[in-house]
């Protein structure tokens, strides 16, 4: 059995769905710690005329400390829901499959999630309706497991039964694939080289929001997602 892990980040990249379509379980780390700064949990990248268009979630975290993902708070006062409805309409209105999917992500975002996680999850898991993984999809929370670094890896793969930990490149550096050998479970590395595909706006950019895929490419992003290999 192969686990693969991954933060519960805001509107995936495609990397993402690329690891949970070559894995049988992927772990959603909502309860190792919020990174400070600039994060992938708060935001991610679509695509304007200009180039890159950044959707951001705004969060507390004056006052917060050091928190854990499932324990930051959405700021609501911002009115962000509506501008970013309204960016995602007006860069992708004439995109071949927007209409398909729009009035869905107006639902997720109606839902006046109070936590970050929760509009992560809700996102996440509509994507993999539409991009239909074989991966089963597991929050650590649910597990109840913790440990950090290699240890929360081999944690999560004993307590799953997992004999293999399947990684990006560039991820293994940050592991110790001695101690995990030791417990019996292998690493394996995938390859992952972004697919291009047509898009909207001038020259490709790669490895943005999968919501950029979808809209562009409709019904093919899930082959095109697994041709990254």
């Amino acid at each position: 059995m192969i686990l693969t892990t991954h933060q519960p980040i805001f509107l995936p990249w495609p990397g993402f769905f690329h690891k949970a379509l070559h894995a049988d379980r992927l772990v959603l780390l909502d309860q190792v710690q919020f990174p400070r700064g600039r994060t992938w949990s708060t935001g991610n990248r679509l695509k304007n005329e200009d180039g890159e268009l950044w959707l951001t979630v705004p969060v507390w975290r004056t006052g917060r400390g050091l928190q854990r993902i499932d324990e930051v708070e959405i700021a609501e006062e911002r009115g962000w829901r509506a501008k970013h409805l309204r960016s995602i309409r007006q860069n992708y209105a004439h995109a071949p499959w927007y209409a398909d999917h729009a009035g869905a992500i107006a639902d997720i975002y109606a839902r006046g999630q109070r936590r970050l996680v929760d509009l992560n999850l809700d996102l996440i898991r509509w994507l993999w309706s539409l991009l239909d993984p074989p991966a089963e999809l597991i929050l650590q929370s649910d597990l109840g497991t913790g440990g950090r670094g290699t240890g929360l890896m081999i944690n999560l793969c004993t307590r799953l039964g997992c004999d293999r930990l399947a990684v990006l490149p560039g991820v293994e550096q940050h592991l110790d694939a001695d101690a995990l050998r030791r417990h019996g479970i292998a690493l394996v590395r995938l390859p992952y080289r972004p697919v291009i595909y047509p898009q909207l706006w001038g020259s490709f950019l790669y490895n943005l929001s999968v919501l950029d895929l979808l809209f562009c490419c409709g019904p093919r992003a899930r082959d095109i997602v697994a041709a990254g290999r």
